[in-house]
């Protein structure tokens, strides 16, 4: 393998071209031999990493807390701090998510149909794994353990490419995943952390690696989904923004609006789940708008309203344009009066990113409405938008969320990281002329 310059950790070019080669390589071949494993070969190596996650504890949290520092030196967000920052807690809720992966049935093999033709020809159709993913991701050192376990379950290989702020709990997570794969007889390359920050191997995943690589998965900001969707060469699992409306329709119990927006906004606010945009009917805003705008200032968090909005509390202040597509991952939220369901599913179409919006009412026919016609990959009828999560979903965990159309949409578990092929079984028939 290549040496990088790990003072600066920049790869000769010649040398990251021959490095990301033959991770490629490797990540292929170990996808062959993932596709066969078992069931219980799958499974059994899922409690491994995870028990080795848990026995790393300490040096993957050394490695974190060197992370956390760096950013903080770097004066990185709240919010991104936030997200790199692992606990004991949190790296336990790591190793379990992988437990509960490895708890899933198995994707592979499936039968999804079976039909039989004129001529006697009997056809299935069956899932088998998507072979090499190769997952770019920031921030979030869980990433790491979640796309490795749900490709490992669903018999892919996984290239793992980490942000430079997370890279060293990233290597560490890596590692003792590794292990684990090793220790159950499985290849150990088939989860595969990118060894360097060097930007330049991002665009050899995205150039596909010389066929090493099936299918990328961004999971991070606009700049980042924006260069991959405009480079890629290979499929894309699109995760876009997270700009999740709470819309407080006609009919809503205050109470639970008061409940469900809090949580949907300040119970973390830097996920891509977090609400960043509260529309209050105008039929409810004279009983809802002060209640629920001053309980979100109340809990520190800042309000960005119309008109309207900001004659509730002289602590809201004016939104611009700008704020209605802007996903703040921090206790920041823009806050609207609408004229009836129709302006509000105008709004979410016109500034959303069709990831998750929610509708808060006890009015059947509008709920009904809302969640047919809000074209978004998750929609929510009273309940929190934070439930946009794989592990929420019973996937396990996630890969992350998709907001386009194409094989994939909202949390991509082990079931979306698999494709398909026929099986054609015959008595010796043959086409006609």
């Amino acid at each position: 393998m290549p040496v990088l310059n790990l003072r600066s950790d920049l790869a000769d070019p010649d040398d990251l071209q021959s490095l990301m080669l033959g991770i490629g390589r490797r990540a292929r071949a170990a996808a062959r031999q993932m596709a066969l494993a078992s069931a219980q070969t799958k499974d059994i190596a899922l409690r491994t990493i995870a028990e080795r996650i848990r026995h790393n504890a300490a040096a993957i949290l050394r490695e974190n807390a060197r992370d956390v520092s760096a950013a903080q030196a770097a004066g990185q967000t709240k919010a991104l701090i936030d997200r790199l920052t692992l606990s004991e807690a949190r790296l336990d809720g790591i190793a379990a998510a992988v437990e509960k992966v490895g708890a899933l049935p198995d994707p592979v093999g499936r039968q999804l149909a079976a039909f039989e033709r004129p001529n006697g020809l009997l056809i299935e159709r069956i899932a088998v794994p998507l072979g090499v993913v190769g997952v770019i991701f920031e921030s979030r050192p869980n990433v790491t353990a979640d796309a490795g376990a749900l490709c490992l379950k669903a018999g892919n290989a996984a290239i793992l490419r980490a942000g430079s702020d997370s890279h060293r709990t990233a290597t560490a997570i890596a590692a003792a995943m590794s292990e684990g794969l090793a220790a159950s007889g499985l290849p150990a390359d088939a989860i595969q952390l990118v060894p360097t920050r060097d930007r330049a191997a991002v665009g050899a995943m995205l150039a596909g690696l010389d066929g090493g690589i099936d299918v990328i998965v961004p999971r991070g900001g606009r700049s980042l989904v924006e260069r991959v969707q405009a480079e890629a060469r290979v499929p894309v699992f699109a995760h876009l923004d997270g700009i999740c409306h709470v819309y407080v329709a006609a009919g809503a119990d205050l109470d639970m609006a008061r409940t469900v927006l809090l949580n949907s906004k300040m119970r973390r606010t830097g996920i891509c789940g977090a609400a960043e945009t509260l529309l209050v009917d105008r039929a409810v805003a004279d009983t809802h708008l002060t209640p629920l705008v001053t309980l979100l200032l109340d809990a520190g968090c800042a309000v960005r309203g119309d008109a309207a909005v900001q004659a509730v509390d002289p602590r809201v202040t004016p939104a611009d344009e700008a704020d209605w597509r802007t996903e703040y991952l921090d206790a920041i939220i823009s806050a609207k009066v609408v004229d009836g369901l129709d302006a509000a599913i105008d709004h979410i179409e016109t500034y959303g990113s069709h990831h998750t919006d929610a509708i808060l009412t006890e009015d059947a026919e509008l709920a009904t409405r809302f969640l047919n016609e809000v074209d978004s990959a998750i929609v929510v009828h009273n309940a929190s938008t934070q439930f946009a999560d794989g592990g929420e979903f019973g996937f396990g965990a996630e890969i992350g969320i998709a907001t386009g159309r194409m094989h994939a949409r909202g949390p991509v578990g082990v079931e979306q990281l698999t494709t398909f092929k026929y099986r054609v079984h015959g008595t010796g028939q043959t086409r006609p002329v």
